[in-house]
């Protein structure tokens, strides 16, 4: 086809290599500033200009502004237009896509104007044309490996190169350069998910989407929702346990220069459990109206209560209802007021006396003291297991340097995997069992004495995340609720059930009163604070 040699019309295009350059440099300014200047002195008109924020690679069909302004010339056939654009490299820095796009403008008549090369149609020209094409695309290969490179040797030191995660964010240190540091308060966020999926306060992972929707600083949220798929990115990023994996890069928990948020005990604990049964995915009804939907069981059928609005005359009325249909219960309602309000009196029962409160005190002071020993004797096995450890580790990268058959090959970079993950899994215990880094007695215990002391409170003036919680941490499975008596006789976690078995049979748990929480007993004070602990236990009821 043979194009007009006299345009009069001009359409710019602008292109830069990544948003940053568009948001804190002027290259697409100075590009469209020096093409106008260029249209003016060839007389032509400028009807409009495209910019692009992307890569010099693949197809320039994915690039939104090419697109537009192909589009726009497709829109007006009949008009013959001269596309200028910066450099040549603006235009496309891969060989075969800069010949295709070429193409592609001669099919709309439109005549390629570079400011940095003269476009010429012969075949020398052409020739010459596609050489610096092809320049353009073996530089940017280069610099593609020369980034891929770099960034695997930083990765390898111990640094992270991408996107920062949820819980993190980049900080400039002298000499170091970007490092990931906390962020809070998404990092306090983010460890309290692992640690309550470890620890069984939250059930599923449904219920960390809510915990995560539950903090409106959160990011990812739209229209306060987030997708479940962002949930289990960050469930198994290992990131967190401060080590650097990379299947891109070939790193297998190579020691991160980053402070962990969670312990690798913790994350291996959460992937067990991810990989343990299903569990249901997240109701779009489950809100603050009935917060115990799926937590209490129909003593009936054993099934979970499902819950409704029902309209009566002149309002709503709000029922608990069993919908499993084989049931003699089947949609026969409970008031939702009876039913929370059955469970919240369980609830409220788990309250000890004082005396208790001392005993537990004392109970945990001994048990502080044997995990002492116990820990320097984890401490010593750990660093015997980690010189063997390296020991095989070693041996089997000599067999690597000698290897020549591809599946060899793979199974010993399987293995060294496998003995990298188990030499940072025993530096964690050594560094956890470490004294100096338990704190001191009096920090430890005082959260387990607010919780002891009156679970009732945050239950109380808790959400529904935290009502939820107290069912998790204060019984030992989901709560049976008879719909003609009531709620059936639950077990207790064992801090209840120790703190009830201690008095011979009687009870130690009271009705809700005031309760002060125990001073921290000294060592010499023990004997003083011991009950005596009967021979036989037994189970005791949280109804009291």
């Amino acid at each position: 086809m043979t194009q007009d040699p006299h345009p009069t019309k001009a359409l710019i295009y602008c292109r830069v290599s990544s948003k940053s350059q568009q948001e804190d440099g002027h290259g697409l300014a100075s590009q469209e500033t020096r093409c106008r200047e260029f249209a003016v002195a060839k007389g032509y008109e400028v009807e409009a200009v495209f910019p692009d924020t992307v890569t010099g690679g693949g197809d320039f069909m994915q690039r939104p502004g090419m697109v537009a302004l192909l589009s726009f010339l497709d829109a007006q056939p009949g008009e013959r237009y001269a596309v200028i654009f910066d450099d040549l490299k603006r235009f496309a820095r891969d060989t075969r896509f800069h010949l295709d796009l070429r193409e592609a403008f001669r099919a709309r008549h439109a005549r390629i104007e570079c400011l940095n090369f003269k476009i010429d149609e012969s075949p020398e020209g052409e020739f010459i044309e596609t050489i610096m094409a092809a320049q353009g695309a073996l530089e940017r290969k280069q610099n593609g490996r020369q980034v891929a490179q770099k960034m695997k040797a930083r990765m390898q030191s111990g640094y992270w190169v991408h996107t920062a995660p949820v819980g993190y964010r980049y900080e400039t240190r002298a000499g170091e350069g970007k490092v990931l540091v906390p962020d809070e308060p998404l990092a306090s966020i983010v460890r309290e998910a692992f640690e309550g999926y470890a620890s069984g306060r939250f059930a599923s992972q449904v219920e960390i989407k809510r915990f995560f929707e539950s903090c409106p600083d959160f990011p990812h949220l739209r229209e306060g929702q987030l997708k479940q798929q962002r949930v289990t990115d960050i469930l198994t990023q290992p990131l967190y346990t401060g080590f650097i994996c990379s299947e891109t890069y070939g790193l297998d928990w190579r020691e991160g220069r980053h402070e962990p948020l969670i312990s690798l005990e913790t994350f291996d604990k959460v992937q067990a459990r991810r990989q343990g049964a299903a569990k249901a995915p997240a109701r779009k009804d489950m809100r603050e109206d009935f917060p115990l939907r799926g937590a209490i069981l129909c003593a009936d059928c054993g099934r979970p209560y499902t819950a409704c609005w029902s309209q009566g005359r002149t309002k709503k009325y709000a029922y608990y209802i069993c919908d499993h249909k084989p049931c003699v219960s089947y949609r026969k309602s409970i008031p939702r007021n009876r039913l929370e309000g059955d469970i919240a009196a369980l609830v409220r029962k788990l309250q000890p006396t004082q005396s208790l409160m001392d005993l537990a005190t004392a109970m945990f002071r001994d048990a502080w003291d044997k995990r002492g020993a116990q820990a320097k004797e984890e401490a010593a096995q750990a660093k015997r297991d980690l010189a063997r450890l390296e020991k095989q580790a070693g041996s089997l990268v000599e067999r690597l340097i000698d290897a020549t058959e591809p599946a060899v090959i793979r199974a010993y970079e399987s293995k060294i995997a496998e003995l990298e993950r188990g030499k940072a899994r025993l530096r964690e215990v050594m560094a956890r069992t470490s004294l100096k880094n338990r704190g001191s007695f009096e920090q430890n215990l005082e959260p387990a004495l607010i919780f002891l002391a009156n679970p009732w409170n945050i239950w109380e003036k808790g959400t529904m995340i935290a009502k939820r919680c107290v069912l998790n941490v204060a019984f030992t499975d989901r709560l049976t609720y008879c719909r003609k008596t009531g709620p059936r006789t639950p077990k207790t976690t064992l801090p209840f059930k120790v703190l009830g078995d201690v008095l011979d049979g009687k009870s130690g748990l009271v009705r809700s009163r005031r309760l002060e929480l125990p001073r921290v007993l000294p060592h010499s004070d023990l004997n003083a604070a011991r009950l005596p602990i009967p021979p036989r236990p037994h189970l005791v009821s949280a109804r009291g």
